[in-house]
């Protein structure tokens, strides 16, 4: 945006300040001016060099240091004297001077807004391009994001199918597990009956070998003597014309006494 001709504040020509001049400023002949703090320091060098343009500033009067808000007293006296023409023409070269510093302005701003609107185009663009890739990968998720839930639909199927099945091993089970207490109930029950039975002292034969074995007999000598001193174990076992299971000969039949001494 342009200075307006009314706007009687200038900016420092330095290109890292741009700060608006107050106080005193240094103005040069090739119509730059500087803040007063850079134009100390750039024009105390020699040869001084305009840090604008360049330009070498060799003379005089190339460089002077001016108060931009002089006194009363400073404006009655400084072109006191001076012929028409020459107050014309100071004032012209002044007013030149100041027709500069806008139109230097003005361009700034055209550059300085031209090269925004670049940076704003690059960055639209940019903008428009991760937009496009932001739509793409977008439309990829949700894409994935579709096949991911038919597969989840998928498994939820399954799982119902395996938990039925499952459900229905179970009921299997528990009535096979069901019949198996049963049946070992009943072979524990029929089991138990006979050995009551088999142990009931009214049994015929258990009561005929319980009588054999507690009545009392009478038993057979366990050793008999005959004649000739034959001693003989188990004798009641015995039958006609066998032999016993053990049978021994009496040593009074070898030595001619008898094997039991009776007193």
């Amino acid at each position: 945006m342009a200075m307006p001709l009314c706007d009687n504040t200038l900016l420092c020509n330095f290109p890292k300040c741009r700060t608006k001049l107050s106080g005193f400023a240094w103005v040069t002949a090739c119509s730059h001016a500087f803040c007063d703090q850079h134009g100390s320091v750039e024009f105390s060098r020699s040869p001084a060099i305009c840090p604008a343009c360049s330009s070498a500033l060799s003379g005089k009067l190339d460089i002077v240091r001016t108060e931009l808000s002089p006194s009363e007293e400073y404006k009655a006296m400084v072109l006191a004297g001076l012929r028409p023409d020459i107050v014309l023409d100071i004032s012209a070269r002044a007013l030149a001077f100041w027709s500069y510093q806008v139109h230097q302005e003005h361009l700034y701003q055209e550059y300085s807004l031209s090269r925004a609107d670049t940076q704003l185009k690059q960055m639209e663009r940019m903008l428009t391009q991760q937009s496009q890739s932001r739509e793409l990968e977008l439309t990829a998720m949700k894409g994935e994001i579709t096949s991911l839930k038919k597969v989840m639909e998928e498994y939820k199927r399954k799982y119902s199918e395996v938990s039925e099945r499952l459900m229905e091993r179970n009921r299997q089970y528990q009535k096979l597990q069901g019949l198996y207490d049963s049946l070992r109930l009943r072979n524990m029950v029929v089991g138990g009956g006979d050995r009551d039975a088999v142990g009931q002292p009214g049994d015929e034969d258990f009561g005929t070998r319980m009588g054999r074995i507690t009545t009392p007999q009478k038993g057979p000598a366990f050793l008999s003597l005959g004649a000739d001193g034959d001693g003989q174990f188990f004798s009641c076992l015995e039958t006609d014309g066998a032999k016993t299971f053990f049978q021994f000969s009496s040593p009074a039949r070898d030595k001619g006494r008898p094997f039991i001494n009776k007193h």
